[in-house]
């Protein structure tokens, strides 16, 4: 056990440098007083480490010191080529990059873990968007991910929901990808905003290169946006009656984590049928989601929601009478 922290604590100085011995603590999960014996350890062991004392101070490698010393196990080594997405790493202009990299691991590799990682590739595949949908056309994703890691400003034409298109001058922080969809981060006149690259219709580079910010985190940045999405996507609630043996068609409708937050204050009737409440977009959206289960849901409330579920049914009834 201590083996393996010493080799992640010694990766970790190898891969990021000077780092305190506070954040080393909080990454492996040990206190600070252990952070300190395991540094003893390797400076005992002949690992040029050294420390710098002060506010900006911290534990670091010798300059120029590399390990060569890896320690993949097989199923490290089979993760790698899960991890690995083709498709995406070519959107990106990364395809012959990814298919070099993927072969030297492989090259590197002993024989047994060599095994285990073709085998990886042969019997998983990971498919990115979700059912009855391709990926976006992003024709600028390669120009957007260069600016991305070079730390260029760009300014890009940019098509809004509302099918305006607007020019913006921003600093490109990262990029995401959301079920088949690339979504970029960008810092524009002090704020930091999200936009979806398939939505980009032009992009020009800019002199010079820009600072990142110290407290810019993409992944805390994006989950922040999902759940500022979510709260401003789900306008109202909707108290439901249904029957049980569709709740699985009611989660593939609104989603896992909707339904489970529903389900959860759940009662069951009488009939056995469930009443719930679950958020919805909006009175004017709702019909026509809860109309996709029929008659084995029937909306209580709101009362104009009601009305609505009304209208809407006799406008298909008379349809198809006529």
């Amino acid at each position: 056990m201590r083996a393996s922290r010493l080799l992640s604590l010694l990766l970790l100085l190898q891969t990021r440098g000077r780092m305190t011995a506070a954040e080393l603590s909080a990454e492996l999960e040990v206190s600070i007083r252990t952070v300190y014996r395991d540094m003893e350890a390797l400076s005992a062991a002949g690992v040029p480490v050294y420390a710098d004392r002060g506010p900006a101070g911290g534990y670091q490698l010798l300059d120029g010191y590399r390990t060569r010393l890896t320690g993949l196990t097989a199923a490290e080594a089979s993760s790698l080529f899960l991890a690995g997405l083709p498709g995406p790493a070519a959107e990106l202009g990364l395809g012959e990059v990814a298919a070099a990299a993927e072969l030297k691991v492989l090259a590197a590799l002993p024989p047994e873990p060599r095994s285990r990682a073709a085998m990886m590739r042969e019997r998983f595949h990971l498919d990115v968007p979700g059912w009855y949908r391709g990926s976006d056309e992003a024709p600028f994703l390669a120009e957007v991910a260069e600016a991305v890691w070079e730390q260029r400003p760009l300014r890009m034409r940019y098509q809004r929901w509302g099918r305006q298109v607007v020019e913006r001058d921003i600093h490109p922080y990262g990029l995401i990808l959301k079920g088949g969809s690339w979504y970029l981060a960008a810092e524009t006149s002090g704020d930091f905003r999200t936009y979806r690259v398939a939505r980009i219709l032009g992009v020009e580079p800019l002199a010079g290169r820009f600072d990142r910010r110290d407290d810019f985190d993409l992944a805390e940045f994006w989950s922040r946006f999902a759940a500022d999405f979510a709260a401003r996507m789900y306008t109202g609630t909707a108290l439901i009656r249904l029957d049980p043996g569709y709740l699985g068609l009611l989660r593939y409708t609104f989603g896992n984590d909707v339904i489970d937050k529903a389900v959860a204050s759940a009662e069951t009737g009488p009939d056995g049928w469930l009443r719930l409440t679950v958020p919805v977009e909006s009175v004017r959206h709702a019909p026509w989601q809860f109309l996709r289960l029929g008659s084995a849901l029937e909306v209580l409330g709101p009362p104009e929601l009601r009305e609505r579920m009304a209208e809407a049914a006799e406008e298909l009834a008379g349809m198809y009478r006529d």
